[in-house]
């Protein structure tokens, strides 16, 4: 079978990507990834975008997972991203979704605010349990499945702290804006028109530079669309990897 890869975003968990694993599981070798620090992964003496790819490099041999289709969601595309660029043979094809190239600003403003605004709470004595249901609300569009919502609001609660914090400060400094050019594999792009993190109008763009990728943009979805909308993400999903023959699965 094709290993389908799935990774998760800041305030996710490999087990957030239950519905996928369990749509996908009959034709492909599913794998919900915990990233260091998360869930029962031990986490990097130094987190970083680069060390979080190694990580996953090493972690794919050991299980085994050849030419995978890699699936990122926000953070989590990040690191596809930089899989792809340090290790450009090792994948199959790649699923960037809601993430972006490029972590905020030149003159680094918006990161500072961005990260202020997500640590801020913990360093005046929130917990993750008591910030979780603040900040998935915050992260939502329309019509969002109360299932997905629950699952979404369970892992964010669940991160550790410590992990929290090193996670989002491994995005400072991030850029991969001229390199994603060089992207060889088969590639779907995939934004929200209420994301306000990673908006519709800058996927929109990463997705022309990327040879022959495939852009979707979901109407009326915020930035978490597996939760949000785990049917329509789960279509799109399937549409893109039945349009390449040797993505179609297997279940021998």
């Amino acid at each position: 079978m094709t290993p389908l890869v799935f990774l998760h975003g800041i305030g996710g968990a490999g087990r957030g990507w239950r519905n996928q694993i369990d749509t996908f599981g009959d034709r492909y070798f599913t794998i919900g990834w915990d990233a260091p620090g998360y869930g029962g992964s031990k986490q990097l003496d130094e987190p970083s975008i680069p060390n979080f790819a190694a990580a996953l490099k090493d972690f794919l041999a050991e299980v085994g997972a050849k030419k995978p289709v890699l699936v990122g969601h926000s953070i989590g595309g990040m690191i596809v991203q930089r899989f792809l660029h340090d290790y450009p043979d090792l994948a199959g094809a790649a699923v960037l979704a809601q993430t972006t190239s490029v972590f905020g600003s030149s003159d680094g403003e918006w990161q500072k605010n961005f990260i202020d605004a997500r640590l801020g709470p913990l360093d005046r004595g929130e917990t993750m349990v008591s910030m979780a249901p603040k900040l998935v609300a915050g992260l939502i569009g329309d019509d969002a499945d109360e299932k997905g919502l629950e699952l979404a609001r369970d892992c964010m609660a669940a991160v550790k702290p410590d992990t929290y914090r090193a996670t989002m400060m491994s995005m400072i400094g991030f850029n991969l804006r001229n390199e994603i050019a060089d992207i060889k594999v088969p590639t779907l792009l995939l934004s929200g028109s209420k994301d306000n993190n990673a908006p519709a109008k800058t996927m929109a763009k990463m997705a022309s530079m990327v040879s022959g990728a495939t852009y979707v943009e979901l109407e009326g979805v915020g930035h978490l669309v597996s939760f949000e909308r785990p049917r329509e993400f789960n279509d799109v999903l399937a549409d893109f990897l039945k349009t390449y023959h040797n993505l179609s699965g297997s279940s021998s």
